[in-house]
């Protein structure tokens, strides 16, 4: 390794840690309850409406400027992809920051089709527990992240509750994690729906205040009890959030977690930091040194070269 030898790396690396370490603890116990913001933004997503047209995730393609798919969108042979031993449908990743999968049920006559992307939820568990401040929650609703502070400790794939956020590791130097942003550089800042939501054809997708949604869903329930199951998922589970939906059948058909609290994961995850802050200040300092003893001192060269980077997911 040029420049610097193991014992003096190691040697920097615990004395640099153990600051990490006091000033993380610090930020664990003083970390206040973030109540979200009232009047933002939100989806309100209708299965009953869906048709698996994939035409949202072309538009979010488009808008992201993301990579062509190996399959074309009109290509509907996707719902039939699993992987992990078939336990797990298509998720969201470098290349896709949102996905529809397909479920086969009984109770409709017909299968389900479901829109898949981060719920912005109005307290985030990705948000409270990074302890750089990579999280935003904007007043809009949406939860963006910051990839340049970020430290690629991946604490948030931990923490949160769909298991969204994907983790980009062509790079130990300049980690990032992926998961949709809401549009909200390109759109809802400026009060524009986000692309999926517009180029939807069979308006399953509805953008609007968080607080009207909930009345247009719950009247959705009321004027049609017989089309829906009595409940928005995303109303009132982990706090609440931003994406919400409807269904015709039971959600846990469909692939959604219906173990949930419906407090928010916050109340968890104060606790939980306050007692790993030296886990949490050692573990960057020591990823970046072994992955430059690993390269001999050469840094981040080889990684630039690299053309695609390579994703770790959660498996479900």
């Amino acid at each position: 390794m040029s420049g610097i030898s193991r014992r003096k790396f190691l040697k920097t690396t615990v004395a640099g840690s153990s600051a990490l370490a006091v000033a993380s603890t610090k930020t664990a116990f003083g970390m206040k309850e973030f109540r979200g913001y009232p009047d933002s933004m939100g989806v309100l997503v209708d299965l009953t409406r869906c048709i698996g047209c994939r035409t949202c995730e072309a538009a979010c393609n488009k808008e992201h400027c993301l990579p062509e798919p190996e399959l074309p969108f009109d290509d509907f042979s996707v719902f039939e992809q699993t992987f992990h031993d078939g336990k797990q449908k298509r998720r969201t990743g470098v290349d896709a920051y949102t996905v529809v999968n397909r479920y086969d049920t009984k109770d409709q006559g017909g299968p389900v089709f479901r829109k898949i992307q981060c719920n912005h939820c109005n307290e985030p568990a990705c948000l409270t527990s990074c302890f750089v401040n990579a999280y935003t929650k904007t007043k809009e609703g949406a939860v963006i992240y910051n990839p340049n502070v970020c430290v690629g400790c991946r604490m948030c794939m931990v923490a949160c509750p769909f298991r969204i956020p994907a983790y980009t590791y062509d790079s130990a130097l300049h980690p990032q994690v992926i998961k949709c942003n809401f549009c909200y550089d390109t759109r809802l800042k400026n009060g524009k729906p986000p692309a999926c939501v517009e180029a939807c054809p069979q308006e399953a997708l509805t953008f609007g205040h968080r607080k009207t949604l909930i009345k247009i869903a719950h009247e959705r329930i009321r004027s049609q009890p017989e089309k829906y199951v009595d409940h928005i998922y995303g109303e009132t589970e982990v706090g609440g959030t931003s994406w919400m939906y409807l269904s015709g059948v039971s959600f846990d058909k469909v692939g959604f977690d219906t173990t949930l609290q419906h407090h928010p994961i916050l109340d968890n995850t104060k606790s939980f930091l306050s007692f790993v802050p030296m886990v949490l200040g050692i573990w960057p300092a020591m990823f970046m040194g072994f992955h430059l003893l690993a390269k001999g001192g050469k840094g981040d060269k080889k990684d630039k070269e690299s053309n695609k980077p390579g994703v770790e997911e959660h498996v479900a």
